[in-house]
């Protein structure tokens, strides 16, 4: 137990990302600090502070998303039980539930939406699908009733409350974003779903579920998060499906979000998880969305407009990793065309600013300052020690699709296998 509890506060202590103080201005800065937070850690009379609430924009919108801040001795106590709870949530989760799950990423998504819709007999018509506030509506009678854990503390972080603008708000309804056992508790409450879908779609003799592959209805269910799809063979199944999916939702005080849930004929194409998903001629094209790409010439284009008093050696080395981590996510995808516009567009930005820092001087000498030929390739822009990495340099790799009935804690050589690598082989 001890070396759970020193496990936790190592997860909550050392994660950069998590560092933001609660309302009691609390860090864990120094190994005493750390042996303190051990000790102190337990679930006798345990009482939850308030978190503190702030605002982040969601990108691409004007909107913004309510984060709630635990204080670190809060965080520890949620990372302690989810470290108890998470396996029990892996043993039961919906098989086709891919977010916040051991090993399992949106390329699985990808992978496993290309095998529903791929085909030249699969379904036409796609229920897209979202959860209107998932995480702050959750019923927590629900939560109280169904989730496998110490019922006092997990009303503790339930009802703790959140300060903001130095006003104590009660929490009557939701688990909070930014609470490290909210993507669990959001996941186990969505578990079901494919279920009470399959339920009705694929019954066979004597109310048991029929395993066969035959499937008239084309129903097939995936879900990321709060995102999901469902396919169908007729636009009035995937109505049905949408109003059986209400249901569902209803008992855990959650509903459809009005404004992202739809139904799409594949030959008109959807968009998900940055990709979209459309047939030409019935040939099925996972691409990155419009959005996507309007999104990273955005951030690119802010970088650039920043770095007027930068070196070039400084600029590149921001870019790089934009570039990289991009391009990596797409790499699965058709994505050949799409980096090779983004590389246009990214090296008329880089001209611009070059001629803005050299107004006077000729097209020649501005091109022979930042641009240099390297091997085979002209025009690259470097320096001597670094050079700006191409959205084109990362090749295009089919990516291997899950075995969606492996779990992480009974089947550990398989995720070792691959983890070691996920690409090009058929794991």
């Amino acid at each position: 137990m001890r070396q759970t509890k020193c496990h936790s506060i190592i997860r909550i202590a050392e994660n950069k990302g998590k560092k933001t103080a609660g309302i009691d201005g609390a860090k864990w800065t120094t190994p005493n600090s750390k042996m303190n937070a051990t000790l102190k850690l337990s679930n006798k009379k345990y009482k939850a502070k308030p978190l503190r609430r702030v605002y982040i924009p969601k990108p691409g919108t004007n909107k913004k998303r309510p984060l709630g801040i635990p204080t670190m001795h809060d965080r520890a106590m949620q990372a302690l039980h989810a470290i108890a709870l998470q396996p029990i949530a892996e043993t039961t989760a919906d098989p086709r539930s891919f977010g916040f799950r051991l090993h399992r990423s949106t390329q699985d998504v990808r992978q496993y939406g290309f095998c529903c819709l791929g085909g030249k007999h699969s379904a036409k018509w796609v229920l897209e699908g979202a959860i209107k506030g998932c995480f702050d509506n959750i019923n927590h009678d629900w939560l109280l009733d169904n989730i496998p854990m110490d019922k006092s503390t997990l009303k503790q972080f339930l009802k703790a409350g959140f300060v903001y603008n130095r006003h104590l708000n009660p929490t009557t309804a939701g688990t909070p974003q930014g609470g490290i056992i909210s993507p669990i508790l959001a996941n186990m409450t969505l578990d079901g779903m494919e279920k009470s879908i399959s339920s009705v779609y694929h019954v066979g003799k004597n109310g048991k579920i029929d395993k066969s592959r035959y499937n008239p209805d084309k129903v097939n269910f995936v879900r990321y998060a709060d995102d999901f799809i469902v396919t169908a063979n007729s636009e009035e199944i995937a109505m049905e499906l949408a109003e059986l999916i209400k249901e569902f939702l209803k008992e855990r005080g959650l509903e459809l979000s009005e404004e992202k849930t739809h139904i799409t004929h594949i030959d008109d194409g959807f968009d998900f998880l940055g990709w979209n998903f459309r047939k030409y001629t019935e040939k099925l094209l996972i691409k990155p969305s419009r959005k996507s790409n309007r999104n990273i010439i955005r951030k690119i284009g802010d970088v650039i407009k920043r770095a007027k008093a930068w070196k070039q050696e400084e600029l590149i080395s921001v870019l790089n990793p934009i570039i990289t981590g991009w391009s990596n996510y797409h790499r699965s995808a058709v994505s050949k065309e799409t980096f090779s516009k983004l590389d246009h567009i990214v090296w008329n930005m880089l001209w611009g600013w070059a001629k803005r820092r050299h107004p006077d001087k000729r097209n020649t000498w501005v091109a022979n300052k930042y641009w240099h030929s390297e091997g085979t390739r002209n025009w690259v822009f470097s320096t001597g020690k670094n050079r700006l990495k191409l959205f084109s340099d990362t090749k295009i790799v089919r990516y291997a699709g899950l075995k969606l009935d492996k779990n992480p804690y009974t089947d550990q050589d398989y995720f070792k296998l691959r983890n070691r690598c996920p690409i090009l082989k058929g794991l």
